[in-house]
């Protein structure tokens, strides 16, 4: 093992031959065996990876180590930073291998590649109606409730879906929770963060 570090040689996982430093040879296949061993001990969320529970970590401390080296805002891991990046630079190294056309994130290159496939792995339990998207099938398990039994405290506006008085009622508050990657503007639903991120995709 120690020769390898001299010689450039990096392990590898034996399931997806994915090549890891020595530092991670700990727990490669965690990713793939579902096994999140590492815990914040702030809000016991869980992660595969020690780096993932480090990364975690900066949304309670604050911390934000990596700069974008041309506007200069400021993000808390080196992922969202990359990202961000490519606001400037223009880069979509994500491309459908199918179409050809590029992405600058991969879960929108993941969410594009169902246009080809026709997958909808987001199905509704009552008429079992497929979405390509879960934010699709949030909003359409609405047609299915005749009655209203959420109001608003503020308005008496009344809905039939507990997570749509949430987003509601943030209309009264200002409350905006999902924050963009790229350019960290604040929106208040995770539909409208949805759409926002089209805009730096082009998608």
């Amino acid at each position: 093992m120690h020769i390898r570090i001299h010689i450039g040689e990096k392990p590898y996982c034996s399931i997806c031959n994915k090549s890891f430093s020595q530092i991670d040879l700990s727990r490669p296949n965690c990713v793939h065996t579902g096994e999140k061993p590492y815990s914040c001990s702030i809000c016991n969320k869980s992660f595969s990876r020690k780096d993932g529970l480090t990364e975690h970590s900066r949304v309670h401390t604050g911390e934000t180590p990596y700069s974008c080296s041309i506007c200069y805002k400021r993000f808390s891991s080196k992922r969202t930073s990359t990202q961000h990046s490519r606001v400037h630079t223009g880069e979509k190294p994500y491309s459908c291998s199918i179409c050809k056309k590029s992405f600058s994130h991969r879960n929108n290159l993941f969410n594009h590649i169902r246009v080809h496939t026709g997958k909808k792995p987001y199905s509704c339990s009552i008429c079992n109606k497929s979405f390509t998207q879960r934010i699709q099938l949030t909003e359409h398990s609405g047609v299915h409730a005749s009655e209203k039994p959420y109001s608003c405290s503020i308005c008496c506006k009344r809905f039939s879906i507990k997570g749509n008085l949430t987003r509601h009622n943030r209309v009264h508050t200002g409350e905006k929770p999902y924050s963009c990657d790229i350019c960290n503007k604040r929106l208040s639903d995770r539909g409208s963060l949805t759409r926002h991120s089209h805009l730096h995709t082009g998608e």
